[in-house]
């Protein structure tokens, strides 16, 4: 075979090589323009024209959720109890703004606010799950020997976990109801646990216990509603300045600051309602907890 037939013979092995290689490209959809048209069909959300439902929107945290959804374009159902500032908040925010006093444990109180938002809103795109409660007792107390009340365990897991649960499950009614988009998508739930659903301190055994079970029950309930195009995502968040730790004395509030690696500050709320809000314009965020803590691991 002379030189010229061993030139030809790769050219043309070369070329039979650039053909199968697009031919798969095409069949994989990898090909760089395919691969663009893809992307750009992606349905990339915006929380404008969306209705959510914010539990604990009266204050802390749901507050937060509450006034950077409005302010983003949505509307928003507050549930809260009736001794919150729920009615307050709600007028100082608009008409796209309501209040549903709401036991989250309680099926009637939060089928009347999800009731409420689609009268009010025409629908229920997003439920936001920030109520909650704490206690913070030993295991036992052996100077008083005294083991921890029962009722207060039950009460904060009662709160805590079935609230979040009673919620999902009756919201999730109504955004099934929904028209699926062109990504198969109805709606979203974001919980929020806590990083003392891993990092427990002492005194923390209900507090941690509840707040375990809600990163638990993320992925099941996720898969559970993965065909209605429902997705369900967790927030643990670290210190932040909620009413809560606001209330504590300026020397406390500095020492807790200075666990949090970086930025060594405690949180803002309107930082948890930006991941709030990012969680729910991205399609591809689902099954998932998300620790929002600066890096920091409590200490026991």
């Amino acid at each position: 075979m002379s030189v010229e037939d061993v030139k030809s013979c790769a050219g043309e092995m070369r070329a039979d090589q650039r053909a199968l290689t697009r031919s798969h490209h095409r069949r994989h959809h990898w090909y760089p323009g395919k691969q663009l048209q893809r992307v750009n069909m992606a349905n990339i959300r915006s929380v404008k024209g969306m209705v959510g439902l914010v539990t604990g929107g009266a204050s802390g945290l749901g507050r937060a959720t509450v006034e950077r959804l409005i302010n983003q374009g949505a509307s928003a159902v507050i549930l809260d109890l009736p001794s919150s500032d729920g009615h307050k908040v709600a007028a100082a925010l608009g008409d796209r703004c309501a209040f549903a006093p709401t036991d989250v444990t309680s099926e009637s109180d939060v089928r009347s606010a999800v009731d409420l938002a689609r009268e009010k809103y025409g629908k229920v795109d997003l439920a936001v799950n920030c109520a909650g409660i704490a206690v913070a007792v030993k295991t036992y107390n052996f100077k008083k020997d005294l083991p921890h009340s029962l009722e207060d365990f039950t009460r904060v897991i009662t709160v805590n976990i079935a609230g979040t649960f009673n919620v999902i499950r009756l919201a999730v009614g109504e955004m099934g109801k929904n028209e699926p988009d062109a990504d198969g998508h109805r709606g979203c739930i974001i919980n929020t646990a806590s990083v003392a659903a891993f990092d427990g301190q002492v005194g923390q055994a209900a507090y941690s216990a509840s707040k375990g079970g809600i990163v638990g029950m993320t992925l099941p309930i996720a898969r559970d509603l993965a065909p209605m195009g429902i997705r369900v995502v967790t927030i643990a968040p670290g210190l932040f300045s909620t009413p809560l730790l606001a209330g504590l004395p300026e020397k406390v509030q500095s020492f807790l600051a200075r666990q949090v690696p970086f930025p060594s500050r405690l949180g803002d709320p309107a930082e948890f309602a930006h991941l709030v809000t990012s969680i729910a314009e991205n399609p591809m965020i689902n099954g998932e907890v998300i620790r929002l803590d600066g890096a920091i691991r409590m200490q026991p």
